[in-house]
């Protein structure tokens, strides 16, 4: 199975457990791999063929930047199941990263992975 990957997805969202953070938009860094089969895409060179990473991208901007999550691991699930049902992806791995939420440490987050990978 080929992959398809966004890098270090930039988004500002309310996240966390403490009542400061409710009251914040804080930066979430999201990596994102999907599982697809890039072979007709390449046959036709038409992106009608491919998973469309824009969309993709444009989607989860829109989703982060809306939810106001307590939990990364909530975020992360909610990312994975959008990409799976609304791309026909069928494996995705979902790295979330909250950047500063830790003093000394550059960034705290999940990684999950979710569906079947060939």
């Amino acid at each position: 199975m080929d992959r398809i990957f966004i890098q270090e997805l930039r988004v500002e969202a309310v996240i966390g457990i403490y009542d400061w953070e409710r009251q914040v938009r804080q930066p979430i860094v999201i990596d994102l791999e999907m599982a697809c089969d890039c072979a007709a895409a390449a046959r036709t060179d038409s992106v009608d063929d491919a998973v469309n990473y824009k969309s993709v991208a444009k989607r989860i901007i829109q989703f982060v930047g809306d939810s106001q999550f307590f939990l990364v691991e909530t975020l992360a699930e909610s990312i994975a199941r959008i990409v799976r049902e609304e791309f026909a992806v069928p494996w995705v791995r979902v790295r979330l990263n909250k950047e500063g939420a830790l003093r000394g440490a550059r960034g705290v987050g999940v990684i999950i992975e979710r569906g079947e990978a060939s």
